[in-house]
């Protein structure tokens, strides 16, 4: 199949929704905001506040969210990021939480204590320590899991390995056989052609979404794309590379669709790298029973980001499953 970039079509907003004069559109079946790449590290209090201005202003303008996703990095893995986000999550609004993890849940074996040390990799630091304390965090028994949220399909992916494993792992997702078994598994139960299903991992595909060039994504990227690509209902949200909503790429179609998160702690530009400003972006998605509306959010002005307002139509993606 040809791939597509979407965009001026979707682009159009809520305009493929026909409202009445006076009238409010009609309510969502589901929502849930997607934040990604918050990075709230122990010593950074411009990450603790902005990830806190976050969840209020999605609290104000989606008070009946039914989930919220955090897809990946979170912090830096240490027990001090993990102690300060628990802290903002226990003093803030918001709905029930489904994380994925990312690359930095894996960076405390770049640290020695509090100061960064490349050279001194892996620090002492193994692999399943950063794995075990994520899990504890999150409350979650593996790294992938699955959910339905009003008779929706949400799964959830995660990388299994960093550099000690394998120095060529990169920063690249890496999906066992066992957990690329389980995906295929999943997505065969209660799939529908006509209802999306949602699927979060935090890295790319390779040449797909904005800033995904640059690099493989996932190791075995062949793999995950075959099984996907038979489920054209698939909407996928990818995030790590941070670049701004609305960018080129930001919503992508190849066989089903991929969608860009940007960062709620530093997003990128194109043209100018990373934003160190105020600058914080997230989704908001709404299920309508015949398309899935995403919305650009941004947290520093408080507003919505017209040029990244999509509308995908729901049940007429062809034959698959």
């Amino acid at each position: 199949m040809k791939k597509q970039w979407i965009a001026a079509v979707l682009l159009c907003g809520l305009c493929g929704f026909t409202v009445r004069a006076g009238a409010a559109p009609e309510d969502p079946i589901l929502s849930f905001p997607v934040l990604s790449d918050i990075h709230v590290q122990s010593g950074d209090a411009k990450s603790q506040r902005k990830f806190k201005a976050a969840l209020e202003d999605l609290s104000e303008i989606n008070p009946g969210a039914n989930t919220l996703v955090i897809n990946g990095d979170l912090g830096n893995g240490r027990p001090s990021d993990y102690s300060v986000l628990s802290e903002i999550l226990d003093s803030t609004a918001h709905p029930p939480i489904h994380f994925t993890i990312g690359n930095h849940e894996f960076y405390k074996a770049y640290l020695k204590g509090d100061s960064w040390n490349p050279d001194g990799f892996p620090n002492g630091e193994t692999e399943q320590a950063s794995i075990n304390r994520f899990l504890t965090f999150t409350g979650m028994d593996k790294l992938y899991h699955d959910a339905w949220i009003k008779d929706y399909h949400f799964i959830f992916l995660g990388s299994e390995q960093f550099r000690q494993s394998n120095p060529d792992n990169g920063d690249d997702a890496y999906l066992s056989e066992t957990q690329l078994a389980w995906l295929k598994e999943k997505l065969q139960e209660g799939a529908e052609l006509n209802k999306p299903i949602f699927v979060f991992l935090h890295q790319p595909l390779p040449f797909t979404v904005t800033g995904s060039n640059e690099a493989r994504g996932v190791v075995q990227h062949k793999e995950l794309k075959q099984i996907l690509d038979a489920y054209p209902q698939v909407i996928m949200f990818n995030s790590h590379t941070h670049y701004l909503l609305g960018s080129p790429n930001s919503v992508y179609r190849d066989r089903f669709l991929m969608v860009n998160t940007s960062s709620a702690s530093e997003p990128w530009s194109v043209k100018a790298g990373p934003l160190d400003g105020d600058e914080s972006e997230g989704l908001v998605v709404q299920v309508f029973p015949n398309a899935v509306v995403l919305k650009g959010r941004d947290f520093a002005s408080r507003q919505w980001i017209s040029y990244a307002q999509y509308v995908i139509p729901t049940g007429n993606a062809g034959s698959g499953g």
